[in-house]
C-alpha cells in the first residue's frame, strides 16, 4: 500500500498510456513514409517494413511493462533495447524514412538504462543508421553530409533531453523514498502520540484517584480503627467516628461518579471555591483565611486549588501529628492565585523525600496549568507547602479595570 502511493508520484506511471499513444504514431508515421518512399526498391522497403512489425508486440509484452516498474529491471530493459535495435537498425539501414522511429525508442533507452548504457544505445540507435546506409548505397557527398548533420543533431538532442528525462526519474525516485519516509514516520508519530495521550491520561487518572479515592479511603481505614477502640470505652465517641465514616464513604462515591463522568470535583459542584475549601478546612479542623477580591477563575485553575489543598491537608493529618494545627490560607492577587498549608507538626527534610507519590503528583499538576508547588519544612520546624497558579490575563484584566 505505502509503496503503491509512492509509485503514484512518478511522471511516467501517470502517463504510460501517452507513451502507448505516442508510440504508434511514430510506428505508423514511420511505415507511412516508407511505403511511400521511392528509394530504396519495393523489395527493399517491403523488408524494411516487415522488419518493423514485431516491434509493435515486443513493446506492447516487454517494453511497455519496463517502463511502468519502479524503477525498470536492469537485465530486462538490456534485454528489450537489444531485441528493439535488432529489429530498427537493419530497417533504418535499408531505409533512410525508418529513422522516424528513432524518437520512439531514444526516450525509453533513458527511461530504461543507467545514464552511460542508455548514452551508448543511443549513439549507436543515432550512428549506425546513418554508417550502414552510406556503406550500403553509397549516396552523394551532399545527401552523407546532410544525414550526418542530422544525426549528429538528433545526438546531441538525444543527449540533452536523456539527461533531463534521468534527472526527472532519479528526483522522483528519490521523492517517492521521501514519501515514503514520511508516511512511516507519521505513522510512528501517530504511535508515539496515542502511546503518550495514553501515558498523560494515566498519570492523571493516577492523581485524581490519589488525590481522592485513596485518601478517603485512607480516612475510612483511620476511622475504623478508631472505632474499633472506641467500641468497649467510649461508645460516643465511636458513634461520631461512624457519622464521620457515613459522610466520608458518601463523599468518595461521589468523587468517584464525578471521576467517571469527567466533571468537577463533588467538592466544587455547585459551589465556590472559597466554599469548598472551607468544608474540606472543616473536616481536617484547620482554619481558611481568603485574602483579595473572591472571583470564579477557570475549572482548571480551581481543581488544582483545591486538590493541593487536599493533598497537603491529608499529608499534615497523616504525618504532622495529632496535636498539630493547620491553616489554610488563599489569596487571590491580580495575575496569581496562591493556596498555602501550614501546620506546627513534627516537620521533615524535604531533601529526603525520594519516594512517594503525593508531592511528585502536586507538583506535576500545578505544572499543568502553569503554576508553580513548594514544600518548605525542617525537622521540628512544622510544614508550608504553597501553590502558586496564574491567573488568565482576561480576568486579571477584569480585576485591575472593574466594569463600573
Amino acid at each position: 500500500m505505502r509503496g503503491d502511493r509512492a509509485r503514484g508520484v512518478h511522471a511516467w506511471d501517470r502517463s504510460i498510456l501517452l507513451w502507448d499513444v505516442y508510440f504508434a504514431v511514430a510506428w505508423l508515421a514511420t511505415q507511412t513514409m516508407l511505403l511511400g518512399a521511392e528509394h530504396p526498391v519495393w523489395s527493399g522497403r517491403a523488408v524494411a517494413a516487415g522488419l518493423l512489425v514485431p516491434l509493435v508486440p515486443w513493446y506492447a509484452v516487454v517494453g511497455r511493462r519496463l517502463l511502468g516498474e519502479d524503477p525498470p529491471d536492469e537485465r530486462r530493459s538490456r534485454y528489450y533495447l537489444a531485441g528493439a535495435l535488432a529489429l530498427f537498425l537493419p530497417s533504418a539501414v535499408l531505409a533512410g524514412e525508418t529513422r522516424i522511429l528513432a524518437f520512439a525508442l531514444i526516450p525509453q533507452c533513458f527511461m530504461t538504462l543507467r545514464m552511460r548504457d542508455a548514452l551508448i544505445a543511443v549513439t549507436a540507435t543515432n550512428v549506425v543508421p546513418v554508417a550502414g546506409w552510406a556503406l550500403l548505397w553509397r549516396p552523394g557527398d551532399e545527401d552523407l553530409l546532410v544525414n550526418t548533420l542530422s544525426a549528429l543533431v538528433t545526438l546531441v538532442f538525444s543527449a540533452v533531453v536523456g539527461g533531463w528525462i534521468i534527472r526527472i526519474i532519479e528526483q522522483s525516485l528519490e521523492r517517492a523514498e521521501l514519501i515514503a519516509e514520511l508516511d512511516a514516520s507519521r505513522h510512528e508519530i501517530s504511535r508515539l502520540s496515542a502511546a503518550h495521550g495514553a501515558l498523560a491520561e494515566r498519570e492523571r487518572l493516577a492523581r485524581e484517584i490519589h488525590d481522592t479515592l485513596a485518601q478517603g479511603f485512607t480516612s475510612l481505614l483511620m476511622l475504623v480503627q478508631a472505632v474499633d477502640a472506641e467500641l468497649d470505652t467510649d461508645p460516643a465517641q465511636a458513634r461520631r467516628h461512624l457519622a464521620l465514616m457515613d459522610e466520608t464513604a458518601r463523599r468518595n462515591l461521589a468523587e468517584a461518579r464525578a471521576l467517571v463522568a469527567g466533571g468537577a470535583p463533588a467538592d466544587l459542584a455547585g459551589a465556590s471555591l472559597p466554599d469548598a475549601l472551607d468544608r474540606l478546612a472543616a473536616r481536617h479542623e484547620a482554619t481558611l483565611e481568603v485574602t483579595g477580591p473572591v472571583r470564579v477563575l477557570p475549572a482548571g485553575v480551581e481543581v488544582v486549588a483545591l486538590r493541593a489543598c487536599q493533598e497537603a491537608l491529608t499529608n499534615s493529618r497523616k504525618h504532622a501529628g495529632s496535636s498539630a494545627r493547620a491553616e489554610v490560607r488563599l489569596d487571590y492577587a491580580g495575575e496569581t492565585l496562591t493556596v498555602s498549608v501550614r501546620d506546627d507538626g513534627r516537620g521533615f527534610d524535604p531533601a529526603a523525600v525520594s519516594r512517594g507519590y503525593g508531592l511528585a503528583g502536586l507538583r506535576a499538576r500545578a505544572a499543568e496549568v502553569g503554576g508553580t508547588a513548594s514544600v518548605r519544612s525542617a525537622p521540628g520546624g512544622g510544614t508550608t507547602v504553597t501553590v502558586r497558579l496564574p491567573v488568565p490575563a482576561a480576568v486579571a484584566a477584569a480585576v485591575r479595570s472593574p466594569t463600573p
